[in-house]
Order: C-alpha cells, then structure tokens, then sequence
C-alpha cells in the first residue's frame, strides 16, 4: 500500500467508448458484474448500519451514490488491466471501495457519529475500517497469486487508500481529536496532485521506496488509534502530529528527489 506509490460495440448504453478505450467486451462486463454485485450488497448493508444506529436516511444512499462515482471512476482506467477477467485482487479491492464510501457517508453526513450517544457508531465505523485495511493486505498478494498485477488494480489499490485516509483525518476532526490541521494528512495525497499541474518536474516516477511505505502504514495506524473511542486528546492530537510530520517529511524528501531530478535532465539535455 502507498499513497505516492477491438471487440464490437455493445449496444448496451454504459459501454459507448468500448472500442476507444480498447477493452474486452468478456473483462468490461466481468467488472460490470463484479461491481454490481458488490454494489447491491453495499446498499443492502449500510441500509441495515443506517436501521441498527438509527442514522438518518440520506447515509445509506449517499454511500451508495459515492461508491457509484467511484466504481465509474475506476471503470475510466480499465483499458490498463491487461487481463480478460476482473479478478480476485480488484474484487477485493471494490469491496474495500464499499466498506470506506459507508465510512465516508457516516462520518460526513451522520450527527449521531459525533454525539455524546455514538461511541457504538464510532466503535462499529472503527471495526469496517480495520476489515478494510485487512483486506488490503490481500489485493497484491491475490494479483500475484493469479497473475493479475496491472497498473489498473495498483492505482485502484492506491485510491481506494487515499480515499480512506482522507476520511480517517476527516473523523479524527469531526471526533474533536485533533484541530483542522489534522485534514492534511489526508489532503496531502490530493494537494500533490494538483502540485504535478503547477510543476511539471513532479510527474516523473518514484523509485520504490520503504520509507514511503513504512509512513504511509504509519498514517493509517495513527489514524486508526486515534478513531478509538478510549484515546482522546490530547494524546490523539499528538499521535495526529507525529504522523503528519512524518507524512510531510516524506513527500518533502520525493519532491526535492523529484526537482532535483529534472534539473538534471535539463542540464544533461542543454
């Protein structure tokens, strides 16, 4: 896990760019089915979270919604899965896509997660997010397993976390754990991004690196800790720190590797 880390066309409407994006018509409706399926369970559970906690209506179809948008997403990137089915691994994936869009409805939308009754809601929105983080450790070794590594299922993968992190800091702020400093160490994945625009030299690759997995591991468990109900501020808030610093330590040591690396491009170039 890191966070910096033709067929004829269908008639059907949801496969109009099938020819341009070059994808099977057997891979695109094997994800379509995956997807669906999950999807439908997804619905099916956060209607019964949202039952159980007595969580407003608009939870459960929210995180619907949002893991709509997000399986579209995905979907978008699908001509870079060189493989005739979906496979296990992005299976596993899109299910970790359901458990964090029911994490996201839940803490954004949800006044019962940070009233003074919710611990149960907090204590259950902490359970989903450690099965999610569980699994994550499955996806790589499934596409090893069954020979379905593709640049599709890392970036599905790196997302899916990215998009789950931004929620943990986001929890960790709504919960009164840590101030609003503590939603960077979710933006920082998204203010990179928007960076790479701005400065061209930040769309060269990174070599592997641990120490940018180790920090990334370290944010989630950070994050994580601080979720649980028992760990209040201010030791939460310097669990939040101490995770951020590192967080920004390691983007600020790729992004100098990173400028440095294109001014000598240039140079050897001139």
């Amino acid at each position: 896990m890191t966070i910096l880390d033709s067929d004829r066309r269908s008639s059907n409407s949801l496969l109009p760019t099938l020819q341009s994006f070059n994808v099977s018509r057997r891979l695109l409706r094997d994800a379509l089915k995956s997807m669906a399926v999950i999807f439908v369970l997804s619905l099916v559970g956060s209607v019964a979270l949202a039952y159980h906690y007595s969580l407003e209506p608009v939870v459960p179809f929210a995180a619907a919604g949002l893991l709509a948008v997000m399986f579209g997403l995905a979907l978008c990137f699908l001509p870079q899965h060189r493989h005739t089915r979906f496979g296990y691994a992005n299976l596993v994936t899109a299910v970790r896509a359901a458990a964090t869009s029911l994490v996201a409805a839940t803490i954004l939308l949800s006044d019962a997660f940070a009233g003074s009754d919710g611990t149960a809601l907090v204590w259950a929105v902490f359970v989903i997010t450690v099965v999610a983080l569980t699994l994550d450790g499955f996806d790589g070794y499934l596409a090893r397993r069954f020979n379905h590594v593709s640049e599709f299922g890392a970036k599905f993968d790196m997302e899916v976390d990215a998009f789950l992190i931004l929620m943990l800091s986001c929890a960790a702020f709504v919960l009164g754990k840590a101030g609003a400093w503590v939603l960077l160490i979710g933006a920082m994945r998204y203010m990179f991004i928007l960076g790479q625009l701005a400065l061209p030299a930040l769309n060269q690759p990174l070599e592997p690196s641990f120490r940018r997995k180790l920090v990334c591991v370290v944010q989630v468990l950070a994050l994580g800790i601080v979720l649980v109900p028992v760990v209040e501020a201010p030791i939460s808030a310097w669990i939040s720190a101490i995770a951020l610093i590192a967080l920004v330590y390691s983007f600020a040591v790729d992004i100098v590797a990173l400028v440095r690396g294109s001014s000598k491009s240039v140079a050897a170039r001139g």
